[in-house]
């Protein structure tokens, strides 16, 4: 399917590594222009290297900048013009207890995963106005609706981005702007693998994947970790002129772990 994105430009953050990567690499194949962004420029170059191996005529490019703080939005956002999709992917989570959660930690987690979207959705939203398109994507999770009693703080970022992101999409209502989030499930990416080598206690990943998804997400119904790039390939669609009746949903690519109907 020919998603129409060719010649659009696109800005992914957190696209290192994970669903920003695999998001990038779907979009590059699209013949868009797609802008990856990191913290560190060895990694942004590493990234921009792994796509053209791919996809060698890719127009990729990249910049190094961290949106988990303001200066870092600034910099991107002053770095980086004539966006017509963003992608607000970037996101950091930390298991701990709900007693052991201090405020900064609160405060850390609502910075980087929420306020890194608000910031970048404020700047560009403007141009996307006048041109009368674009596409704003929150990457969320199903921790958006079941928060997990394993890390509290991050649940309710990931509710919050779903609100931002509906209020978002009723300012532009009538308009061929759409704004939208997805809730992905648990998915297999550098952070998640990182996790379980801290919290697997030597247990090999085949093991630790059963163990997972029948104690902690026991309602899943794919019964394994996602790919980043079953989650890229819904990401790529609702940023396509394709998706344009698709606006202020939270679309759910959970694996079916959120139990409801709706």
């Amino acid at each position: 399917m020919d998603l129409q994105l060719e010649g659009k430009k696109v800005l992914v953050t957190g696209s290192t590594a994970g669903i920003g990567f695999a998001t990038a690499r779907a979009l590059a194949a699209e013949s868009a222009s797609v802008v990856v962004n990191g913290r560190g420029q060895e990694r942004v170059n590493a990234a921009i290297h792994e796509i053209r191996k791919v996809h060698p005529n890719a127009n990729v490019s990249g910049i190094a900048s961290d949106v988990s703080n303001a200066a870092g939005c600034a910099k991107l956002a002053e770095a980086v013009t004539g966006i017509d999709i963003l992608i607000n992917n970037m996101g950091i989570f930390e298991p701990k207890p709900f007693e052991e959660i201090p405020d900064e930690d609160w405060l850390r987690l609502f910075e980087a995963n929420v306020m890194s979207g608000v910031r970048l959705s404020r700047h560009y939203l403007p141009r996307m106005r006048e041109k009368n398109w674009g596409r704003i994507l929150f990457v969320s999770s199903e921790s958006a609706v079941q928060i997990p009693a394993e890390m509290v703080h991050y649940g309710m970022t990931k509710t919050a981005q779903v609100a931002v992101a509906r209020g978002i999409a009723e300012t532009v209502a009538g308009t061929g702007i759409t704004v939208n989030s997805v809730l992905a499930g648990p998915t297999l990416s550098e952070g998640v693998e990182a996790f379980i080598s801290q919290t697997g206690s030597g247990v090999a990943p085949a093991a630790f994947e059963a163990e997972f998804f029948k104690t902690v997400r026991p309602t899943s119904l794919l019964k394994r970790f996602e790919t980043t790039d079953e989650v890229a390939s819904t990401i790529a669609y609702l940023c396509s002129p394709l998706a344009s009746a698709t606006n202020g949903a939270a679309i759910r690519v959970d694996g079916g772990v959120v139990r409801a109907i709706l």
